[in-house]
């Protein structure tokens, strides 16, 4: 379980962020009002996958999932240009988190 509330926090690290790009500066309702609440829900599921989990790997893979799923967001809208080699080095990301799921 605590694997599961880890990626869906880390998920939601992903929607916090972006929306705090969105809100420009906090001046924007819905993105400050998803920030916020996207940021709790974050860090209460990190809290609660700590629990169980190694700080460090919990933080590596909260931080990675987040990471890459910001970034692909970003390239998908065109907010970001896409590379292959930008690609290559969030599959790496996304391989590190597995492996760190493997060792775990």
């Amino acid at each position: 379980m605590a694997w599961f509330v880890l990626v869906l926090s880390g998920v939601l690290e992903a929607v916090w962020a972006t929306a705090l790009g969105r809100s420009e500066q906090f001046t924007r309702l819905w993105p400050s009002l998803t920030f916020v609440v996207a940021l709790l829900a974050s860090m209460a599921g990190l809290a609660y996958a700590m629990r169980e989990l190694p700080v460090g790997t919990s933080y590596a893979v909260w931080v990675g999932i987040g990471a890459v799923l910001t970034v692909a967001y970003a390239m998908v809208t065109g907010a970001e240009p896409v590379s292959v080699i930008k690609v290559f080095l969030l599959l790496g990301i996304v391989g590190c988190v597995v492996g760190l799921k493997v060792l775990h």
